[in-house]
């Protein structure tokens, strides 16, 4: 107000309230409001009059005067010399009480001309906040760009608002904090006991319609909390407390650029984040798959990355499988959520680090066609140890987490563990491919254990021991056919109890003279006599020649 009555056209006017209240008297409209108010007069408003409808009354004039400061006005401006002569004093002291500026302006000053010039100043007065804002605005964007973080972009709201701000992620974690009520922010993240309750906003502004704004109740204050949304996903919160002054325009527009400014910080660390992933996975991929040699190039590339090469490790590959309800859930789930960190695989990263961090064991991880590879650091001796440790870590919080989860592992520790990336990567894959051939899924099968199964799997590629397992076995695989005889499975449980008929029985569930029955169709079908050393020999060889080819 103070530079509304220093306009040319207000020269003639009369001021009979203090100087002192033009200054925090703030002008957002100005308008001609005769008798009744009603309604009409909003807040922060300059309002013209004639007193035309309260001539030779001056209680009228009082009440007229009474209601537009009611309303939330300003400041009052009585055309004197026609239907008002002078302001009567009861008026006069209830705007000096309500510190409401009053003027008198004189009958020839045209409201219309008032209008005119005090639009034009408000006008040039929003342009100046615009520009101011705008100015703030590119500061922010500016900040994120430049490489600088949340606590640049808080400092600067508080800096041109003096409003409390906060930002956390969405997980609720408080990445900046600029003088906000730290106790507000851990009750509101249910991190610390305290009541507090949602209430509704009522100042309507640009920011509510665009942003909606949630207000919140505590017995420390008040706060508001704003959601920051990139690509229709949440990715944190910007939160800020009440004032002891009205928001202005200016105050909510500065908040809604700080959230477009968070949200480009966030969609910028995402960004940063997948491209670290995508380097590291790659780095271990070609670390796995190709016989590169372990030089001080790839280990100073490896440290860049956060590895370190020089660290004995054995290798682990886990194949993941889901149950369909599982498998479907997670699949509709990545349509919606393009970025990986939060796809299944998120998951399990999560935990393994989680186990690792858990055993004090460095790891490498990396994904591979719906199969998990991870180098742990192992010692020699107890690398066996070591890896059943974390992988019952990993399995125990993966079963409680995701249901329906099965994974089949593949170990090795190849030499000495050192430098051996791509030998440990072949042995883990051999290790889980026997697996798949004699095991259920959700085993764990280590190298070392398949010298057996690499030395059939060896002499199988020779035909004419193909031969001789197909003469051997060709009746009795026929008969299991046509009969559901399962007396290939009897003879392998037969064995693994070293022909031990009563332990044999009582595994297969069968009745004794069962089990004897069933031997004498297998020595019947194959001609060998199962008291023969030699016989038993060729009729074990040919059984698992036969079950490991098949798988």
């Amino acid at each position: 107000m103070k530079e509304i009555i220093e306009l040319p056209i207000l020269q003639k006017a009369k001021l009979l309230t203090p100087t002192s209240l033009l200054s925090k008297q703030e002008i957002e409209w100005i308008s001609v409001i005769e008798t009744p108010v009603e309604n009409f007069v909003k807040q922060n408003e300059f309002v013209l009059s004639t007193g035309v409808g309260c001539k030779e009354d001056p209680r009228c004039l009082e009440q007229y005067a009474s209601d537009v400061i009611e309303s939330g006005a300003s400041a009052i401006g009585f055309a004197t010399g026609r239907h008002i002569f002078t302001v009567p004093d009861p008026i006069i002291e209830e705007c000096k009480r309500n510190n409401i500026a009053l003027l008198e302006i004189p009958w020839e000053v045209r409201f219309g001309d008032i209008m005119q010039e005090v639009l034009q100043a408000i006008s040039e007065e929003k342009r100046e906040d615009q520009r101011f804002v705008e100015g703030i605005r590119q500061e922010m964007i500016d900040c994120v760009l430049n490489g600088e973080g949340l606590d640049e972009i808080t400092s600067l709201v508080y800096k041109h608002t003096s409003i409390p701000v906060a930002i956390s992620d969405d997980e609720r974690v408080v990445r900046s904090n600029h003088h906000f009520n730290r106790d507000m922010i851990d009750i509101l993240n249910e991190k610390k006991e305290g009541a507090y309750r949602a209430v509704p906003f009522t100042q309507t502004s640009y920011l509510e319609r665009h942003y909606p704004i949630e207000k919140y109740e505590f017995r420390q204050g008040e706060c508001y909390q704003l959601t920051i949304l990139s690509n229709h996903k949440k990715q944190g919160y910007l939160l800020f407390e009440r004032i002891d002054r009205p928001f202005s325009w200016s105050d909510l527009t500065i908040l809604e650029h700080a959230v477009t400014a968070c949200a480009l910080f966030f969609v910028k660390e995402n960004a940063i984040e997948m491209t670290e992933i995508r380097l590291k996975d790659n780095f271990l991929l070609d670390l796995a798959k190709k016989e590169d040699e372990l030089g001080e190039e790839l280990i100073e590339k490896a440290r860049l990355l956060g590895y370190d090469l020089e660290k004995p490790y054995a290798c682990i590959i886990g194949d993941i499988q889901f149950s369909k309800t599982i498998d479907d859930h997670i699949d509709s789930t990545d349509k919606k959520i393009a970025s990986s960190m939060h796809s299944r695989n998120y998951y399990v990263q999560t935990e393994i680090q989680h186990a690792a961090d858990q055993i004090d064991r460095k790891r490498m991880t990396t994904f591979d066609d719906g199969r998990v590879i991870v180098f742990l650091e192992a010692d020699k001796d107890s690398y066996m140890e070591t890896t059943h440790q974390f992988l019952d870590l990993v399995e125990r919080r993966l079963h409680e987490l995701l249901a329906g989860i099965t994974i089949s592992w593949g170990i090795s520790f190849h030499g000495n563990g050192v430098g051996v990336f791509h030998e440990s990567y072949k042995e883990a894959s051999t290790a889980l491919s026997f697996g798949f051939r004699q095991e259920e899924a959700g085993f764990r099968t280590f190298f070392t254990d398949t010298k057996v199964n690499r030395l059939l799997l060896s002499i199988s590629k020779n035909s004419d021991v193909n031969d001789l397992v197909e003469a051997t076995l060709s009746n009795l695989i026929a008969y299991d056919e046509k009969r559901q005889a399962d007396l290939l499975h009897t003879f392998m449980v037969y064995n693994k109890y070293n022909s031990n008929v009563s332990q044999t029985a009582r595994a297969m569930n069968l009745h004794r003279q069962s089990l004897l029955h069933r031997l004498r169709n297998i020595e019947r079908l194959t001609g060998l006599s199962l008291l023969d050393s030699d016989d038993f020999f060729l009729l074990e060889l040919s059984v698992r020649l036969w079950m490991l080819t098949r798988n």
